[in-house]
């Protein structure tokens, strides 16, 4: 056989082998090694000769094992479309697809969208399963229908109660449980009626959105309200935020350091343009990087990750970044160097400063490499004895530039 298709992945529904189709049949048999879980393994006929491993916790453990036996004939064992959040799409990162035969099932997404009669192409299909809840946050936006792979039987009660508190409270769950097999069972309420403590582990979630008056939902363009974020003061601003990501200007999949993060507020909202999107707070202070992971968490980007310490030594061995925000410590020797030298070309910098000595940076930066510099004075409406006027925040300097390509270092 060769190294040319050794490993075939197989999508297998609770029907079992009944379900399976010919092909899918013919590699589950023909394979010297079938890997799987223990539940997966019982669904299939036993072969003779055949060596039947079951994934160990965690799965991963077995991968180095699994790649070791390129060249003969490996089965592995899927829920559903292995490719869809399933062992398919983790081992494709491993095993070239010109070695790979992935032969799917229907995906619990598939079949629920079946079950209730939802277009599927209308749905948001998420995964809680290993992950956190919060994820779902974004998400939740007035007459959406989400379905989300639970993580065990605990997630739809879970699930109902951060609806209440956010005020979805009327928003209904189906719980689709052991789809496609002989315990396929059905539970639905609204979220502020759901008094089921736990179901079956194997549970798939349609919800259906509705948002109640003053429900919070995040809103889709950037510039969240300033009080959403626990913060000490240390936040940039929302308008000035606004221009200060449009300034950034994200793109799926990129990374941003957020340095000098304060509130987390720059990263969070990075975050929320897409779900591929990661940063990095970088920040010292301890009460700070407790709002940052409370923030990130509430507002559904608990993926945020932290460098705690002070730049610009605290930026020692992070990933490259794709772009950068400078929201504190300006004045630190060689920090804005150490971002610059840090992008790479095309990658973008973002800084905002409200002191003199800062803006003295800025002035310095735009001289050496360009951008634009942009001032931003924002005043609101607010009482002045039985009356109102206007009352104006200090102005902000911000300064953007993109690392042209070719271009050396900060000193060059």
């Amino acid at each position: 056989m060769g190294t040319a298709r050794w490993l075939s992945i197989v999508g297998i529904g609770e029907d079992g082998w009944d379900g399976l189709s010919p092909a899918a049949r013919a590699a589950v048999e023909s394979a010297a090694i079938l890997h799987g879980g223990s539940r997966h393994l019982d669904l299939v006929p036993v072969v003779a000769g055949q060596e039947r491993l079951p994934w160990p916790s965690p799965m991963t453990d077995a991968f180095p094992g699994l790649l070791s036996m390129r060249g003969q004939r490996v089965c592995v064992l899927a829920s559903g479309d292995p490719s869809w959040y399933g062992v398919g799409a983790t081992l494709s990162r491993l095993v070239p697809a010109t070695e790979t035969t992935v032969i799917p099932a229907a995906s619990a997404f598939s079949l629920a969208a079946s079950r209730l009669g939802w277009p599927l192409q209308d749905c948001r299909c998420l995964t809680v399963h290993g992950r956190p809840l919060e994820q779902v946050v974004p998400h939740l936006q007035p007459n959406t229908k989400l379905l989300l792979l639970s993580w065990d039987g605990t997630t739809p009660a879970r699930l109902a109660a951060l609806l209440c508190a956010r005020g979805f409270g009327a928003s209904r769950l189906t719980v689709l449980e052991a789809m496609g097999g002989p315990r396929e069972a059905r539970l639905e309420a609204t979220a502020d009626g759901w008094t089921t403590e736990r179901t079956a582990d194997l549970n798939t979630i349609a919800l259906d959105c509705v948002a109640a008056p003053g429900a919070r939902i995040l809103p889709l363009a950037p510039g969240l309200p300033d009080d959403w974020f626990e913060h000490d003061g240390q936040i940039t601003k929302r308008e000035v935020r606004a221009v200060t990501l449009s300034f950034l200007a994200p793109r799926r999949g990129e990374l941003l350091w957020d340095v000098g993060a304060g509130s987390g507020s720059i990263g969070i909202e990075w975050m929320l343009r897409d779900p591929a999107n990661r940063a990095i707070a970088v920040d010292h202070h301890p009460e700070r990087i407790a709002r940052i992971l409370t923030n990130a968490t509430a507002l559904g980007v608990p993926g945020l990750t932290l460098a705690r310490g002070k730049a610009p030594a605290a930026l020692e061995g992070l990933e490259r970044p794709d772009a950068v925000f400078i929201g504190g410590g300006l004045t630190a020797d060689g920090l804005l160097a150490a971002c610059w030298d840090a992008l790479p070309p095309g990658g973008r910098i973002a800084a905002n400063a409200v002191t003199l000595e800062s803006e003295a940076v800025l002035f310095d930066a735009h001289k050496r490499l360009g951008g634009d510099l942009t001032q931003i004075s924002v005043a609101r409406a607010s009482a002045v004895g039985g009356f109102r006027g206007w009352r104006a925040s200090m102005p902000v300097t911000l300064w953007r530039a993109e690392k042209p390509y070719g271009e050396g270092t900060w000193t060059a």
